[in-house]
């Protein structure tokens, strides 16, 4: 494709529809006899979106592969019976809930860690987040898999030039005006699960120090995975197709 950027400035490919073939990269997949899994939160009202986000993901994401779904929820007694493809499994995972939702964006990258420290190492090789209140629409396939991968926001389809993901300079995730590559959405990130154990312990400790100076960042663990993802580059970028926001 020539309508987009396919690739970083530090090389690394943007991944948009018709720049790779799935074919060729489902046969490799399966000749290494990996497993990923996907977390995601359905905590207070959210546990509405958990039968449309969980019947749409087992259908397209990472179709024909197998998958491990972890569910972390404060509403298990209300989760539906969701029929799992053969090759797919749902964990569910009782976690307590927050009174304040930055609380649980706080909160969510510390559990994430501990759960791979404790489980998902042993269990899975790549490990994604998916937002609960996402609807899978189309195949999302192994192009996704790499090392640490970020998805472009549907907000900005280009790199950033002058605008820093947070401003207040003595915040954990300050990015310096004009330092910014691209504004990556929370909503859909992952990689190895060494990487994502990284990049979350990363995330947590920025938020704990930020909270202990009295410091909110307007975007919460948006702004701390936008800092850490620009000292550590992802290797891997999604194109907003991945996660595009239907009020564009």
């Amino acid at each position: 494709r020539r309508d987009v950027l396919v690739l970083t400035p530090w090389l690394a490919p943007i991944v948009w529809e018709g720049t790779f073939s799935r074919d060729i990269l489902d046969a490799q997949y399966l000749q290494k006899n990996l497993l990923t899994g996907v977390v995601t939160f359905a905590l207070e009202k959210y546990w509405f979106f958990i039968e449309g986000f969980m019947s749409s993901a087992n259908k397209y994401f990472l179709a024909g592969h197998p998958v491990n779904f972890y569910l972390f929820t404060d509403s298990p007694e209300k989760i539906p019976h969701l029929q799992m493809a053969p090759e797919n499994h749902l964990f569910v995972i009782p976690v307590q809930d927050d009174p304040r939702w930055q609380g649980i964006s706080r909160s969510h990258m510390d559990i994430l860690s501990s759960y791979i420290q404790r489980q998902f190492q042993h269990e899975v090789d790549y490990l994604y987040w998916v937002d609960i209140n996402v609807q899978l629409l189309a195949h999302v396939g192994v192009e996704i898999i790499d090392a640490l991968v970020a998805t472009i926001s549907s907000w900005q389809v280009t790199p950033q030039q002058d605008k820093a993901s947070e401003t207040h300079p003595e915040s954990q995730s300050a990015i310096p005006e004009g330092q910014g590559d691209f504004y990556y959405t929370a909503s859909f990130y992952g990689g190895s699960v060494a990487e994502v154990y990284k990049l979350s312990r990363a995330c947590s400790a920025g938020l704990v120090e930020d909270t202990e100076n009295g410091i909110e960042g307007p975007w919460h663990h948006e702004s701390h995975l936008n800092r850490y993802l620009l000292q550590h580059r992802p290797t891997r970028l999604l194109s907003p197709e991945y996660y595009w926001d239907t009020e564009l």
